[in-house]
């Protein structure tokens, strides 16, 4: 086993989490960076209609990240776990597996660009003025799913295995060529939203090659061998059963987004697509710093709890919980203050201007509470506790974001969509508190008995 997953159970716990939560921080900022500055130069090169495009087309997209996400976050905590348990070959096939699911996603995503993209546009609220740029943006990006479902998959399979710099890197390469590459294709080029959507297709392809290379140089922990990409039932099983709640809260994410753009439509218009497209994309950037956190926790989480290091796994998420409560109170601090600023820097327009510093100032009423709803539900997914994982996935946006948005605008119209997402908070929080103080004997005190705390079944 590499040092890089040894010390994983060895260093301390503050300094680790350091070391693995700064370069997934860094790594998850500059993409979402790189989401705001794509969705600025779409916004100045073609115009809110291209941003409600995209929009549009961003959550057929999600859900193929969000079949990727189940496996790569599924695989993880089964890899970190056998890492933990010292059973490597175990953790290379589970790898094995892992990309033999990969290939299968991109299958999909390849298929469906040439058979039902149009209809699940049109299906989800794309109007004839918005549908040739959300066509024009989502078609590269299912041609290029192989490259997506890679890159997303193995930076959690490589932050399982404690290598958090180069994980951060195959974050930052892509987002860092895409923002060189958009004002060429967009201005340069003049191809619009095409323009972004190819510099995004081959950003990705550019960094896959980079994660292969890793992966088979022996640069790993684990080992790549044909042998183990036959597919395993097994293994298989309890890696989506883990991944689950991220598919859940990906395809939840579409659903949302999708619920949305059509309540939007129905009590405004094309404008306020384009206005929630831009809020939108600075709520990612907000929330990405905490995500960075969480990532840095799993794996320390999933390696002590394999190896029943349970001072460590409670030391680990006392410092994590403190981490993001802070960086909660950083994020309501800005968007209370500078709502103004942040939407000028996306359109000198005053009417688009006052409309987003409005819905920014009602959704981020509660995001003091963002923090520990984040961190929750990634907890019980690295210990392999798939039920408290997936109701924690699933509650902020699918039993009560969504719910709020399909009601609250019958009373108060737009602005019933944004006060859809601090009720939503502030539910969902209050939910995650119950969870999290009903396992406080694990999480959160310390007991003498070292066999008070016996590892769960990762199917529990």
């Amino acid at each position: 086993m590499k040092e890089q997953s040894q010390r994983l159970g060895s260093q301390p716990i503050p300094k680790l989490l350091l070391n693995l939560s700064l370069p997934a921080m860094i790594g998850m900022f500059v993409m979402a960076f790189y989401n705001v500055v794509d969705t600025l130069f779409i916004a100045r090169g073609v115009g809110i209609e291209g941003v409600a495009g995209v929009s549009i087309g961003f959550p057929v997209m999600m859900i193929i990240m969000a079949i990727a996400a189940a496996v790569g976050i599924g695989g993880a905590s089964v890899i970190s776990r056998r890492l933990g348990e010292n059973k490597q070959e175990e953790a290379n096939k589970v790898f094995g597996n892992v990309l033999f699911m990969i290939v299968s996603v991109s299958f999909i995503g390849f298929i469906g660009a040439f058979t039902f993209m149009e209809p699940l546009l049109i299906l989800f609220g794309a109007t004839p003025d918005i549908l040739p740029h959300a066509v024009d943006y989502l078609f590269p990006i299912m041609l290029g799913s192989l490259f997506f479902s890679l890159a997303f998959t193995t930076n959690s399979i490589i932050r399982s295995e404690g290598n958090s710099k180069f994980a951060m890197m195959t974050m930052i390469i892509p987002a860092v060529l895409n923002i060189i590459l958009d004002p060429i294709f967009i201005f340069g080029l003049d191809m619009g939203v095409q323009g972004a959507s190819l510099a995004t297709v081959i950003s990705q392809a550019s960094v896959s090659v980079v994660i292969l290379r890793y992966f088979l140089t022996g640069k790993s922990s684990l080992t790549v061998r044909l042998a183990n990409l036959k597919p395993m039932y097994t293994v298989i099983k309890e890696t989506l059963t883990i991944g689950f709640p991220a598919f859940i809260r990906q395809v939840s994410g579409s659903a949302m987004m999708i619920a949305i753009n059509f309540m939007l439509i129905k009590f405004g218009g094309d404008f306020e697509v384009g206005v929630f497209g831009i809020v939108q994309k600075l709520t990612m950037f907000t929330i990405m710093p905490m995500i960075g956190v969480l990532q840095g926790m799993q794996p320390i989480i999933g390696y002590n709890y394999g190896a029943s290091l349970h001072d460590r796994l409670r030391e680990t998420v006392v410092l994590g919980m403190k981490v993001v409560t802070i960086v909660s109170g950083v994020i309501f601090t800005v968007m209370m203050i500078f709502p103004e600023l942040l939407m000028r820097i996306f359109s000198g327009d005053p009417a688009i201007i006052d409309e987003g510093s409005f819905a920014i100032r009602i959704m981020f009423a509660a995001s003091l509470l963002i923090g520990v709803q984040v961190v929750s539900g990634g907890l019980y997914q690295a210990l392999g506790k798939a039920k408290p994982a997936l109701i924690l996935s699933m509650a902020r946006q699918v039993l009560f974001l969504i719910p709020l948005v399909l009601i609250l605008p019958n009373f108060f119209g737009v602005t019933g969509v944004w006060l859809a997402f601090p009720i939503a908070d502030v539910l969902a929080f209050t939910l995650s508190v119950y969870f999290l103080y009903g396992d406080r004997h694990l999480f959160f005190i310390k007991k003498k008995d070292p066999a008070d705390y016996k590892p769960v079944p990762s199917s529990s």
